[in-house]
């Protein structure tokens, strides 16, 4: 290799867990420079749901990185695939979406993988996968199939555990590894990238290229960053999750949630910070850990709107925690009834999304009134003009009387 091989592997290497092989990525990578040719960068993603969250981002980081490199990304949105529903990480067989759910939530992938990836036509590509898969007749199917044994399909982890627990495994479900192995197929990718839980689907992708007389392509994991809750993957079904999307001072306190000890992962899989910066950074003995925070939540906002929001965003969070006051723009609700119970009112004003959250609030006495706190959530009050509702640390509403 190179220096200059070397150098962009070092690169590559941050944040991913395993690349499959990094000869393989060496070659790959040197012969492009040889001949001005783009790597292939695949990345696959169901629209299984309407938005990108920050364990998203981290594997379209990744792909960021390769096109600052000079190299293409090939977006693979599975408006076909999502039919089906990828079995990773469940431990039962996915719902199968209708065909409108899946155009609904397609549309706002480009926009929001946007924020992260450049989209000029020279560095991305997007494709949906019912342009070849759709095509497919039985027969094709057949011979895709052929070239899988249920052996080895049953040495995916999460296959071979419902079997042993004697749970059922749907049929489609083994198709649906072969059908994104044959998205790298078609595309013809160089790289395919993805969570440590898309491993086995992406080595399937090998395989297909491989018996197709294509060069197989690199695969390489990224780690699948942890919720808000510490424990497990983000994830919008498990409300632990940061959007793309988020407010600015929404998405700011949220990272100011997280442990201390989720620090390291998210500075290293979030931001490009270098490795010696951050190991100072999450260091007690060097820098406070609120400092820390502040800094990481600052990074984080100003990837996704600019650096003024940030520091406004920043401004904010001290004013409500450390401070104690209101911030400045709560948003205004207009209420029409003369009297209602807490929980309709919290519903009412947006500040959440159902009576058993409004009750869970409540006996978390997560919910004051102008500063007083609420203990029974089938309170009847009379709302005033001026009110200030406040759910948890960071939801506040103003009310105003029709």
């Amino acid at each position: 290799m190179t220096k200059k091989i070397t150098e962009q592997i070092k690169l590559i290497k941050r944040g991913t867990i395993e690349i499959l092989t990094e000869e393989e990525l060496a070659e790959k990578l040197a012969e492009s420079a040889k001949t001005d040719r783009q790597l292939r960068i695949k990345l696959g993603l169901d629209p299984t749901s309407p938005d990108i969250h920050l364990g998203h981002t981290v594997v379209l980081r990744k792909m960021r990185q390769f096109q600052d490199l000079g190299h293409k990304a090939v977006l693979i949105i599975g408006d076909y695939t999502a039919r089906i529903g990828d079995p990773s990480g469940q431990d039962k067989t996915r719902p199968m979406l209708n065909q409108k759910q899946i155009e609904e939530n397609a549309k706002t992938y480009f926009e929001q993988a946007g924020k992260i990836l450049e989209t000029s036509e020279e560095k991305l590509e997007v494709r949906y996968n019912s342009e070849w898969l759709s095509d497919l007749k039985l027969v094709d199917i057949i011979k895709l199939t052929s070239n899988m044994t249920v052996a080895r399909m049953l040495e995916r982890d999460i296959f071979e555990l419902r079997y042993k627990k004697g749970d059922p495994i749907g049929i489609h479900e083994f198709l649906y590894p072969l059908m994104q192995g044959y998205d790298s197929v078609i595309i013809k990718s160089d790289v395919e990238l993805g969570g440590t839980d898309q491993t086995f689907n992406n080595l399937v992708g090998r395989d297909l290229q491989r018996i197709n007389g294509q060069k197989p392509q690199v695969v390489i994991t990224t780690p699948i960053l942890v919720g808000l809750d510490g424990q497990e993957k983000m994830s919008k079904s498990k409300g632990n999750y940061i959007g793309v999307t988020d407010e600015p001072n929404d998405m700011f306190g949220k990272i100011m949630s997280i442990s201390d000890e989720m620090m390291e992962n998210y500075f290293t899989l979030l931001t490009d910070l270098p490795t010696e910066k951050i190991t100072e950074l999450v260091n007690p003995d060097k820098t406070h850990p609120k400092k820390a925070k502040v800094l990481l939540a600052k990074a984080i906002v100003t990837d996704f709107y600019d650096e003024k929001i940030a520091e406004l965003a920043s401004a904010q969070f001290d004013k409500i925690f450390a401070q104690g006051q209101l911030p400045d723009d709560i948003p205004e609700v207009i209420i029409a009834d003369p009297k209602i119970s807490i929980k309709q009112l919290l519903i009412s004003s947006k500040l959440v999304e159902s009576g058993g959250e409004a009750k869970r609030m409540v006996v978390q006495e997560a919910v004051s009134i102008n500063g007083e706190k609420i203990n029974d959530p089938n309170m009847e009050i009379t709302p005033k003009t001026g009110m200030v509702i406040q759910v948890g640390k960071r939801k506040f509403a103003r009310l105003r009387i029709k």
